[in-house]
């Protein structure tokens, strides 16, 4: 079901003000009828809808997502973002004169952006690195136990809760 003008306005300025009765009067209704006309709008699936819609569209708007934040991120990494920076200068005479000038993002500024990606994404170099521990490990403990003629080799963790390793010793 389609909203009529008016409820498109309902829902707009229900939106803009949080007051079903306010919205209702700016919606064009009469103020004799707004505090009803507002109940049976809010009670409208259709409408109760529309609001939902509404509020996602202006959230999606002002909330960057993944792709905004990384896009943004990796401009900074490549230097193509520049800084606004105020420089005073001294114009002889005991003045000054203030003036707004564009850098390039520092180089500090820029490693801590490549830190801040690589923590976004699995670095393949520890993946394949945890990978050749867990096959050696696998092989160390397959050779133990055929060198002690044991079929299977259980490891127990025999720490309790809150014990450290300098209690058990």
């Amino acid at each position: 079901m389609k909203l009529t003008e008016k409820q498109r306005r309902f829902v707009d300025y229900y939106i803009e003000t949080g007051n079903a009765s306010e919205a209702a009067r700016r919606a064009g209704y009469s103020s004799k009828i707004a505090n009803r006309i507002s109940s049976e709008n809010m009670a409208k699936p259709v409408i109760q809808q529309a609001i939902e819609v509404r509020l996602k569209e202006i959230e999606s708007k002002r909330i960057a997502n993944v792709t905004e934040v990384m896009e943004f991120l990796t401009s900074v990494l490549r230097g193509d973002l520049t800084d606004e920076n105020i420089v005073t200068e001294g114009t002889g005479e005991g003045c000054s004169e203030a003036r707004i000038i564009e850098t390039r993002i520092s180089s500090k500024d820029r490693l801590n952006v490549a830190q801040q990606l690589l923590k976004r994404f699995p670095r393949q170099m520890d993946v394949a690195e945890q990978e050749a521990r867990i096959k050696r490990l696998a092989s160390e403990l397959e050779s133990l136990e055929k060198a002690n003629g044991v079929e299977s080799v259980q490891i127990v963790n025999d720490l309790r809760e809150g014990d450290t390793d300098e209690e058990t010793q």
